[in-house]
């Protein structure tokens, strides 16, 4: 009879602590999804904004890689055999036409009225200095996290001031465009010796 009742104490026990985990795993799983609703679903504003986040990284600490007596290096003056580099631009006008391109695609969507002498291409021709340029390059961007801003899903196909471009695409069109140039400034810093401060970091 002690036998039986040990047995069925071990038996209720057994269940017990059965029915507690499951309860337990069951409350969980009832509060995952609770959880995941009160997480704030990603905007199109912050991807964006991640977006020009990570060019704005790689090309200003690639810029700032750059020696000042080196800014206005053109891969013309190596005199390669065969090359095709005659009127590329230099390493400065590199960076001040993602400059002045950053200010031309965002702006519509920020409707900040930019200088005459931002437009055309290549920046501002007063800017020399490698600060000067660093500083403008910098800025651009400051009005890249502006445009990103602007953004929702409501808006984002719809074309700013009467353009035909969709506010989306002339916000990420910016960071295209900006990453190919970075490719090319990459270009510039190793045919001078120099590692480009990203590919530094991944060797390490």
């Amino acid at each position: 009879m002690k036998r039986i009742r040990i047995f069925l104490l071990s038996g209720v026990l057994t269940f017990a602590v059965t029915a507690s985990g499951q309860g337990t795993n069951s409350s969980e799983n009832a509060s995952a999804p609770r959880a995941q609703q009160a997480q704030t679903p990603p905007t199109i504003a912050a991807t964006v904004d991640r977006e020009i986040s990570m060019i704005e990284k790689q090309i200003v600490e690639a810029a700032e890689a750059m020696p000042e007596n080196k800014f206005n290096f053109s891969p013309e003056s190596l005199n390669i055999p065969g090359d095709d580099y005659k009127g590329v631009r230099t390493f400065a006008l590199q960076v001040k036409h993602v400059a002045a391109s950053n200010y031309a695609l965002w702006s519509p969507l920020t409707g900040d009225q930019i200088p005459d002498n931002f437009r055309g291409g290549n920046g501002p021709e007063n800017l020399k200095t490698k600060a000067d340029i660093i500083q403008f390059l910098k800025d651009s961007f400051v009005l890249g996290h502006k445009a990103a801003a602007t953004l929702t899903t409501e808006n984002m196909l719809q074309p700013p001031g009467g353009g035909k471009s969709p506010r989306v695409y002339l916000a990420t069109f910016g960071v295209a465009h900006a990453f190919d140039h970075y490719g090319q400034m990459v270009e510039y810093l190793r045919m001078n010796g120099i590692v480009p401060p990203a590919s530094r970091r991944k060797s390490d």
